[in-house]
């Protein structure tokens, strides 16, 4: 059986962790066993609709490697198109399917029309939370209006939307791939709407209809809808098809156990992009909300995270999601890079102007510091520009002014003799030291000035990074300006 995976968000706002992670899941899952990945939309709630929300959600699954195999995808342009033998995979593209199937459910007795108004659904819903009741449709118009009479009303253009007939006797019994056996007694189970009043099919109709239609064969999905699935592998049943694999995934948790917030960090995975993290980074963290490996590796490519997961080994429990953490992830990938790669991968936040090569020189005195790229220009703006600082922060604490002002000279001239072919780190920090000793200087007396001379601040790399980064004739023109200034 060749295994085929979804991942079908609602383009009713940008792409969060928590959809990539579902996503990621579902990718992973499918891969690993030689299967497909679907994407589908599902964009049935015409209210909350956003228009570029389709856009975003491909464009965000492309940046982290996510790359759907059949269904919408980009096209070699970066435009949305659709791709595969079972589409179209847009919903609202297939109201005719769904209007079908609905019928067909009609026809067979498993669903029926509900004229309820909204005004009587909220008394309902009112008594039975007074009564202490469970909430749920009571099934009125299937007490009391025969399918000849609901259909003469149909046709006359009265308002109503389409329930599923749910038994009320026994239970629904499945088994969830991360969570085990799951029971649902029936009669808690609500009549739920199928087809709105608009036309539009609601997910439960949809969802089923198109995983079959699409040979779906694992649901992955977020632990809110276990209680739906009861309704779900009723339509399988009602249709007399065979009902997929189900695994719903564990919440994602703030420290203090509440649901993810924004404030957080569930926040679109567009926005972590812009924010300088690398997708390698992301991806690695967002695997380990809620699934390990069993040991202690933490550094996982996707080829990696293909080969090795398991969904039996997706915990129950919600996760943390711990932004300390994703940190230490973007660090970690950023060190990873070679210096013309995180160049190339950073240029874009220097904004126009920015020659490719000074950035390679200047980058490394910064990547072991920052945690995203977005940190870089702010980090490296002295290496392009020397800040305006005073005549007191060249002085070292146990120092002074006179100190300096006898120190620095010597050192320019003495750095100006330095052949320029042993101008970096190693044969500095050789050559200035010895220098030091022979004149009887402190350490500190002289690099705290260099340091400060070169950078213009008082917390930067070490003076022979950057005097190295900076090339000869900018470090000593930057010595000679800290001179001036004594």
């Amino acid at each position: 059986m060749l295994i085929r995976t979804r991942f079908a968000p609602s383009p009713t706002g940008y792409l969060h962790v928590g959809g990539l992670r579902t996503a990621l899941y579902q990718y992973l899952f499918a891969k690993n066993q030689g299967g497909k990945f679907l994407l589908r939309i599902e964009d049935t709630d015409r209210e909350r609709f956003v228009a570029d929300g389709t856009e975003n959600i491909l464009k965000s699954l492309y940046w982290a490697g996510i790359v759907p195999d059949e269904g919408v995808c980009l096209d070699d342009n970066g435009k949305v198109s659709q791709s595969g033998e079972f589409g179209p995979y847009v919903q609202s593209e297939r109201l005719t399917i769904y209007k079908k199937y609905s019928d067909e459910l009609i026809q067979k007795g498993s669903a029926y029309h509900c004229f309820c108004s909204a005004e009587r659904l909220e008394k309902l819903r009112e008594t039975q939370q007074k009564n202490k009741q469970p909430t749920g449709y009571d099934q009125f118009c299937l007490k009391n209006v025969n399918s000849e009479a609901a259909l003469q009303r149909v046709v006359a253009g009265e308002r109503h939307v389409v329930r599923l007939k749910m038994p009320k006797e026994g239970q629904t019994v499945f088994n969830d791939l991360i969570r085990g056996e799951i029971k649902f007694k029936n009669i808690l189970v609500d009549d739920q709407v199928l087809i709105k009043s608009d036309g539009f099919p609601t997910y439960h109709l949809a969802v089923v209809v198109d995983d079959h239609l699409m040979q779906i064969t694992h649901v992955i999905r977020g632990d809110e809808w276990i209680s739906s699935t009861p309704k779900h592998i009723q339509l399988y049943k009602c249709f007399g098809w065979k009902a997929p694999e189900f695994a719903h995934l564990p919440l994602l948790l703030n420290a203090d156990k509440s649901k993810l917030s924004k404030r957080q960090g569930d926040v679109a995975v567009s926005e972590y992009q812009k924010n300088g993290y690398l997708p390698e980074a992301l991806i690695n963290f967002v695997a380990f909300l809620g699934w390990n490996p069993g040991d202690e590796r933490e550094i996982f490519s996707l080829q990696e995270l293909i080969k090795e997961f398991n969904i039996s080994k997706v915990n129950k429990t919600g996760a943390i999601f711990n932004v300390d953490k994703l940190n230490w992830f973007n660090k970690e990938y950023i060190k990873k890079l070679s210096v013309s790669e995180l160049a190339e991968k950073s240029l874009s936040w220097f904004g126009d102007g920015v020659d490719l090569k000074k950035l390679e020189r200047m980058i490394s005195l910064e990547r072991e510091r920052v945690t995203t790229l977005a940190e870089l220009p702010g980090a490296l703006a002295f290496a392009f520009k020397l800040p305006d600082y005073t005549a007191d922060q060249l002085v070292w604490r146990k120092g002074s002014v006179e100190e300096v002002r006898k120190i620095l000279p010597e050192l320019h001239k003495f750095l100006s003799a330095v052949d320029e072919k042993k101008w970096n780190k190693a044969e500095l920090e050789k050559l200035v030291g010895e220098w030091v000793v022979k004149n009887g200087f402190s350490n500190g007396s002289v690099l705290w000035p260099l340091r400060v001379a070169l950078s213009g601040q008082a917390n930067s790399p070490g003076p022979f990074e950057i005097a190295e980064a900076l090339g000869r004739l900018e470090s000593m023109n930057r010595i000679e300006t800290a001179i001036r200034k004594l």
